[in-house]
Order: structure tokens, then C-alpha cells, then sequence
């Protein structure tokens, strides 16, 4: 990478002072130490301000400059289907794009006002580290070997001095960006996340480090899908217009379609590696003549005959054989076992479907990925859960590296724990077991059933009962907690000593009670009465899961 940003910075000047200054023009124009509110930004740089060094996600690291092939994928609609081929430039590797897609599903989950699209993404993940050195990360999603930037020691680069101990970059002098989204150690202290749910949060770990991507990216009010939002987002990650028209033309090329590839067969950019630890090219050997398994050898030419006419006797060093060109075999296709290949968390709420689908990858003897397996998923434990078709086991074969995903699954009316398991191979099977949960509903929304005013005299009783029911997205919901209270104001809501109140069994006045719904979510309060202080009161209805209502209740006296 470091190769790359010098010949970047060299395109743009004639002489050694003008590169220096453009290196010291980029070092001096980073972004704050974690994202703030954009106008505090654009504020600051009006001001003249400079941002501290550590401002930017990555430390305003180099990056791959290389762009996108002129003819794109060209395939409407293909963000969502994507195709199993296409260009070498438009295939990502198997577990990194599923963990960016897996980042884009959590974001959306927490922050759906945010809009992240998966392949912003990949496209700083292709300029950070090549998407991670095409794809050469382990089962779990862990870089093979580490990926660092150089040292942040203000030559050249940003000055950042060490603030892990070494821990992440393994430098305990300067800071270096760590992994396959380059973050700096500080940063990675503020915005780590544990994409893949192993108790961890590892910058090396793709999906750990898409997650906290995607969060860094949303920080603020930042909707993604409004350009300008996105601008400030690419910069807020590495400080420059020239890294932002890389990222954005990526950004652009990966909408038009990408295909999936298997890991570690991804396209690598120029300059082979991102950071200091990454490996330079090796250099092509020149070809030889004469070499086992590479051709034949020219055959010595005859020496010119001796004078007298005799034909010179052969020389005794005969010629070389003939060899055909070696090959290497190819591995035998055997089957070696499954493994997931980036199944997210299985979660969903009775009724509904899961929002993530599991996915194993078969592969052979020899680790490398293996199409035409068959895997058969099947649910187990006490479960109504089903797959698309109402079916309980189906079986399908991997493809296009070696994976395979099962069907959608929907959620029953059973709540609880159960299992997917995935199993292959005949003579020595081997199975994946991932747990699934299905939660009860919870209600998301109290109403009254009518809209009749509530009135009383004073002294008297409400002549009409107050009536509510509980659902959720518009389905009743039996069994939830309610609990009713007159209270002072709906601002700062106390419970009130006067106006309208219920009666307990003793005949005595309560302001609160906690009640219960019945079935379709259907609550009909007891009796409410009146004392002699007339007025507009409030009357508040809260469930177990935060959803309230307020209503009306008046006492006036009788029209003369």
C-alpha cells in the first residue's frame, strides 16, 4: 500500500518539495478524534482549525488507489441477486461479503434511520486492504496474517503516537490501522465491535471490523442515502477528496452487481498488500530453455567438418531428452466436512420470519471449497418453526463456492429454543448445529376500542367503561401487563390525590391498578368514579413493553 500512495502523491507533482507539501497538505486536513456532528467539522475547518492527527478512522493511512474496471457488471437489480459470475474486479469473497451484508442487516436493526448500504462497505473494504487481501481469512473470519499500515510517525503519514502498548498493531512506539478496514488502535478502542458474536471485538476479524464500519460511519444523524450525508461519512474515515472519489467510484460499481467468490481467490490490487506486513509481488522468473518439464532444449549445432572431408565424431554429451510438461494433479474431490459460512444470529418474534438464513460451505480433504454436495438442514427440538413450504427437512446442493444456504425459516406460535442442523457426507457424515429463538410478541400498541367522550357529576360514577386493547403490528396480543394510573399531567406524570378514581375491594379509593388483557389483547377497566372536584383529568395506560395511552376523563356538574 505504501508503494501505491507514493506513486499517488507523484501523479500530482513535478518536484520532491511538492510531494512533501502535498503529504504535509493531507496529514494536516484530518478529521476529528471520533465522528462528531457534521457542522462542528465544517466549522472547525472554516475556522482554520486543524483537526488532531488521530481524527479520521484510519488515521488518514495510505490507501489502494487502483479503480474500478470502465465496463461495470451492468445488472439491474443484482445488489440482491447477485450473479454466481461476472468480472474478476466484481467478486468478492465469500466471508467478506457475507459479513458485510451481515454488518448492513445489525445496522439496520439499531439504527434503520441510518440507511447503510452493504456495498459502501466493500467499497472502503476494497481501497482499506484489497478486501483483505482477497479474501484470505480463516472460518471465523480472521485475517490469515495480519494487515497494518505503516508507522504513524509523521513521516510522510499522520504523527499518532502509540496508544494501545502494541496490543492490536504491535508497535509500541507509533500507531499503525490494524485489519481489513485499517482502523487505528484508538479508534478501535471507542467504535470495536463483536461482529461474529465470539465474545471478542478484533479489528483483524472482518466482521467484527464491518460492524464497527458500519456503526463509525452512522455515528450522528447521518442518513446514508442522502449524498452529501455519505460524503461526509467517506471523509469522517480517511480525509481526503481524492480517497473519497476512490471509495465513491467503487461504491458505484459494486451497486451495479458483484458475484461471490471463494475465499482467498479474490482480485488483489496493485502494489500486493495493504500496510507495511503486506507481501510485495514476487517477481516473475524469466523462462529458461532446457529446464525439467519446460520444453525441450535446442539440440547443439553440428561442428563444421574437419579438413579432409571426415564428418566430426558426435559429441559425447548426448542430447537432452524430450519431457512432456509436468502438471500438477488436481486434489481429489473428496469430501472433507461443513462449516458455517456466515450465518448471523437467529432470531425472531412468533409468527414472523427469521431475518437471517443459515449457510454452511462444504469442502474437500484439502480445505478448498467443494460444489455438488448435498446437505440436508433439518429442525430439531420441540418446535413449530418451518421452512418456506411448511417442511421440517429439505436437502440441497452446494454451488459456486462450495456453499449453500437453506431455506427461509418463519417462526410459530411456540416460543423458545431449537436447532438447524446441516449434515453432509455419506460414509462419514459431518453436521453443523446453530441454535435458533423465537420470542413471544410483545405489544407494541395500546388503543381504545372506542372514542365516546368520559364524562361524570361529581360524586356520581362514569356512566361508559374505558375499553383498550394491546397489539402487535395490529395483531391482539393476550396475556400483557397493563397498568393504569391517574396521574397529575402527561408531562411529568405522578399520580394525582384528586378528580376521578377506581375502587378496591375494601370500597376504597385507588388511583392505580395493574391489570391484565384477555384474549385478542382486549382490557375492559372497572368501574371509574368521581369526587367533587371538578376538572379535566388524565387517566394513563402503560404496558410491560413501554407502549402507553392517555385518555381524557372529565367532571362537571349538570347542566343547569
Amino acid at each position: 500500500m505504501a508503494a501505491q500512495f507514493g506513486r499517488r502523491l507523484r501523479r500530482g507533482a513535478t518536484t520532491t518539495a511538492v510531494a512533501a507539501a502535498a503529504v504535509a497538505a493531507l496529514s494536516a486536513s484530518q478529521a476529528p478524534a471520533a465522528p462528531q456532528s457534521d457542522s462542528a467539522v465544517e466549522d472547525r475547518t472554516t475556522a482554520g482549525a486543524t483537526p488532531s492527527d488521530d481524527g479520521a478512522a484510519t488515521g488518514n493511512s495510505p490507501y489502494y488507489t487502483d479503480l474500478p474496471p470502465l465496463t461495470t457488471p451492468d445488472r439491474p437489480g443484482t445488489s440482491v441477486n447477485l450473479p454466481v459470475t461476472g468480472s474478476a474486479e466484481a467478486g468478492i469473497p465469500a466471508s467478506i461479503l457475507a459479513a458485510y451484508k451481515k454488518a448492513e442487516q445489525e445496522v439496520a436493526r439499531t439504527d434503520a434511520a441510518c440507511r447503510l448500504p452493504w456495498q459502501l462497505l466493500a467499497a472502503i473494504g476494497k481501497v482499506e486492504s484489497g478486501q483483505a487481501r482477497g479474501g484470505k481469512v480463516d472460518a471465523n473470519g480472521t485475517t490469515l496474517s495480519p494487515i497494518l499500515g505503516p508507522a504513524l510517525n509523521g513521516q510522510g503519514f499522520a504523527l499518532i503516537k502509540d496508544t494501545d502498548g502494541g496490543a492490536y498493531d504491535g508497535d509500541a512506539t507509533h500507531d499503525r490501522a490494524v485489519g481489513p478496514m485499517q482502523f487505528i488502535p484508538s479508534t478501535w478502542a471507542t467504535w470495536g465491535q463483536d461482529g461474529n458474536g465470539d465474545g471478542r471485538k478484533d479489528p483483524n476479524n472482518i466482521y467484527d471490523a464491518a460492524l464497527a464500519a458500519g456503526r463509525y460511519l452512522c455515528a450522528g444523524t447521518r442518513d446514508l442515502s442522502v449524498a452529501a450525508d455519505l460524503d461526509r461519512a467517506v471523509l469522517s474515515y480517511n480525509h481526503s477528496t481524492e480517497y473519497l472519489r476512490t471509495v465513491r467510484s467503487w461504491f458505484e460499481y459494486y451497486k451495479r452487481g458483484t458475484h461471490e467468490v471463494p475465499d482467498g481467490t479474490g482480485v488483489l490490487p496493485a502494489g500486493t498488500g495493504s500496510g507495511t506486513t503486506s507481501p510485495s509481488p514476487t517477481p516473475t522468473p524469466t523462462p529458461s530453455t532446457g529446464t525439467p518439464g519446460g520444453g525441450t532444449s535446442p539440440s547443439p549445432s553440428p561442428k563444421p567438418p574437419k579438413p579432409g572431408g571426415t564428418t566430426p565424431s558426435p559429441d559425447p554429451t548426448p542430447p537432452p531428452t524430450t519431457k512432456p510438461p509436468t502438471t500438477t494433479p488436481t486434489p481429489a474431490e473428496t469430501f472433507g466436512g461443513i462449516e458455517d459460512a456466515g450465518t448471523g444470529t437467529l432470531t425472531a418474534t412468533a409468527g414472523e420470519a427469521f431475518g437471517e438464513r443459515v449457510k454452511v460451505r462444504a469442502r474437500n480433504t484439502l480445505g478448498a471449497p467443494l460444489t455438488g454436495v448435498s446437505v440436508t438442514f433439518a429442525l430439531v427440538g420441540g418446535t413449530d418453526a418451518r421452512f418456506a413450504g411448511g417442511k421440517t427437512t429439505v436437502t440441497l446442493t452446494t454451488g459456486a463456492g462450495g456453499t449453500v444456504s437453506a431455506p427461509a425459516l418463519t417462526a410459530g406460535e411456540k416460543t423458545g429454543t431449537f436447532k438447524v442442523t446441516a449434515v453432509a457426507g455419506t460414509t462419514k457424515p459431518h453436521a453443523v448445529a446453530f441454535t435458533a429463538h423465537v420470542t413471544a410478541r410483545v405489544a407494541d400498541t395500546v388503543v381504545r376500542t372506542g372514542d365516546d367522550a368520559l364524562t361524570a357529576a361529581p360524586g356520581a360514577e362514569f356512566a361508559d367503561r374505558v375499553e383498550v386493547r394491546t397489539t402487535y403490528k395490529g395483531t391482539g396480543v393476550a396475556d400483557t401487563a397493563v397498568t393504569a394510573t391517574m396521574i397529575t399531567d402527561a408531562e411529568t406524570p405522578a399520580e394525582n390525590d384528586k378528580g376521578p378514581y377506581f375502587k378496591d375491594a375494601d370500597g376504597n379509593p385507588v388511583r392505580t391498578l395493574d391489570l391484565t388483557t384477555g384474549a385478542d389483547g382486549v382490557l375492559q377497566l372497572p368501574k371509574i368514579y368521581a369526587d367533587d372536584t371538578t376538572g379535566t383529568y388524565t387517566l394513563r395506560l402503560t404496558t410491560a413493553s413501554g407502549a402507553t395511552l392517555t385518555v381524557e376523563l372529565t367532571i362537571e356538574a349538570p347542566a343547569a
